[in-house]
């Protein structure tokens, strides 16, 4: 069912330790070498002192929902099967301006409808888990924090 959705291109020099981090289990975000700035997504140039050079850290993974929707009909034809699903925009627990966009589910390999869209809350507690791979490509999913290991 899944395997029909558009995946990322995991290759790019500015993404490519994010996509080996998912597939490790972790959830990396770049940081400027010099300045030390967060930046997701990732990019060449660092906005804040514009240097080019950077790292990677692991995360812990934990955030909260900024928000959320619950498209109605679905946009994409690959999504039509699995509605009604969730969107949510996470925020990470270091740091309110680093945002993910991905899908609330009960657990990591669950349904992307596997939760009553009405039990969504701006707020709720969630913490990022990683599914098996879809074509080789690792997309983080978020879980309830108390639904069990992610």
């Amino acid at each position: 069912m899944e395997t029909s959705f558009l995946l990322p291109q995991t290759d790019a020099p500015e993404s490519a330790e994010f996509w080996t981090g998912t597939a490790a289990g972790e959830l990396r975000v770049q940081h400027c070498a010099d300045c030390g700035a967060a930046r997701m997504p990732p990019r060449p140039m660092c906005p804040a002192c514009h240097s080019r050079t950077a790292n990677w850290k692991a995360m812990s993974g934990r955030g909260r929902i900024w928000s959320f929707v619950v498209p109605h009909p679905p946009l994409l034809p690959a999504w039509a099967e699995v509605a009604p699903y969730n969107v949510v925009v996470v925020e990470l627990e270091e740091d309110a301006k680093l945002r993910f966009v991905g899908n609330l589910v009960a657990a990591a390999d669950a349904p992307l409808n596997s939760l009553d869209p009405a039990t969504l809350a701006i707020e709720a507690a969630v913490q990022v888990a990683f599914p098996e791979p879809i074509d080789g490509v690792v997309l983080p999913r978020w879980v309830p924090i108390g639904a069990g290991r992610p």
